[in-house]
Order: C-alpha cells, then sequence, then structure tokens
C-alpha cells in the first residue's frame, strides 16, 4: 500500500532504462545489427553507472 508513494531511486530508474535498452537490442539483433550494437553500447554505458552509485 504505501509502495504506490513511494519514489522511485535514481539506482531504479536507470535499471529500468537499461532492460528497456538490452531487449531492444535484443530484438534488433534479428534485423539491423549497427543499431542492436548501439542499444547495446548504450545499455552498457547505464550499467556502468549503475555500479558508480552503489
Amino acid at each position: 500500500m504505501f509502495g504506490l508513494f513511494k519514489k522511485k531511486s535514481e539506482k531504479d530508474k536507470l535499471y529500468k532504462q537499461y532492460k528497456k535498452l538490452t531487449k531492444e537490442a535484443y530484438s534488433l539483433s534479428k534485423t539491423n545489427r549497427k543499431q542492436s550494437d548501439q542499444k547495446a553500447y548504450e545499455a552498457e554505458e547505464i550499467m556502468k553507472k549503475i555500479e558508480t552509485l552503489k
């Protein structure tokens, strides 16, 4: 009940964005390898930010 009003931390926001980018990279890997590599790189950069927050 109280989790509804809890603000997401920066780490949670970044992790959600990371998951979204990895999912996009996987789906693009079947059609456009260059775009897939770009999404994977962006996801990797976000993971680095997450690790620095720990």
